[in-house]
């Protein structure tokens, strides 16, 4: 009887091991799929609020046209090229120290050197354009669209087609805690702990089932015996 009961046990022990290893797996699959998307950086295009971090992929780029001195940001224009041949401008604030570093696609943009460098993928926050440096733009931005364009960029369309804000590469990403992201990985950690526990044979679910399955294998005996008893 006590081996059929320690069987009984450990095939308890065994299945809870395997729900617990199932849950943890798929509340470790939700929170890794909750960290991808909470961390992946989103297209220019789909921005909708100053706190995306965002990229854009640069074609060709401007000298810049706007200053702030005191924080040594330049303002500049970029050109993101799509598959399909379309191309956007848009506007963005770089760190002037690290100017080399756009140097080449700089060059090549204003035809001072004929050999094309691969396009350099940016990434920062949204920050709305001020009026100052809206008028700035409208002011420079023949002096870097190519010849072709027919578009005349004014205040009247100036959104349609730079946005109302530009792309801030100096600003520094910023991991905001996620309310819902801390519950998996606290469920997950929960679990876990369960699952250890079961191992080292201290889950009292598994004593509690394996004590209330005893009580049914013996109620169900003593029934057995009854009905022998009355069919004799």
């Amino acid at each position: 009887m006590k081996k059929k009961r320690n069987k009984s046990k450990f095939a308890i022990k065994l299945l809870m091991c395997l729900v617990y290893i199932g849950i943890a797996y798929i509340l470790f699959k939700c929170s890794y799929s909750m960290f991808q998307d909470k961390n992946k950086a989103i297209s220019w295009s789909e921005v909708e609020n100053t706190e995306d971090y965002s990229y854009i992929k640069i074609n060709k780029m401007s000298e810049k046209f706007a200053f702030f001195k005191e924080e040594n940001i330049g303002i500049h224009f970029v050109i993101e090229n799509e598959e399909d041949g379309q191309w956007h401008t848009y506007l963005i604030a770089i760190n002037e120290d690290n100017y080399d570093d756009y140097k080449a696609i700089i060059d090549y943009s204003y035809e001072r050197t004929d050999v094309e460098p691969d396009p350099i993928t940016v990434y920062g926050y949204p920050r709305i354009t001020s009026p100052e440096l809206r008028n700035l733009a409208i002011k420079n931005i023949t002096n870097f669209l190519p010849a072709e364009n027919e578009v005349v960029i004014a205040e009247e369309n100036y959104e349609a087609y730079l946005t109302n804000s530009y792309l801030d590469t100096t600003r520094e990403r910023v991991d905001k805690f996620n309310i819902m992201l801390f519950v998996l990985l606290l469920l997950m950690f929960m679990v876990i702990a369960l699952l250890i526990a079961t191992i080292l044979g201290r889950d009292r679910i598994v004593d509690k089932v394996d004590k209330h399955l005893d009580e049914e294998i013996d109620r169900a005996r003593v029934m057995l015996h009854r009905n022998k008893k009355d069919k004799q």
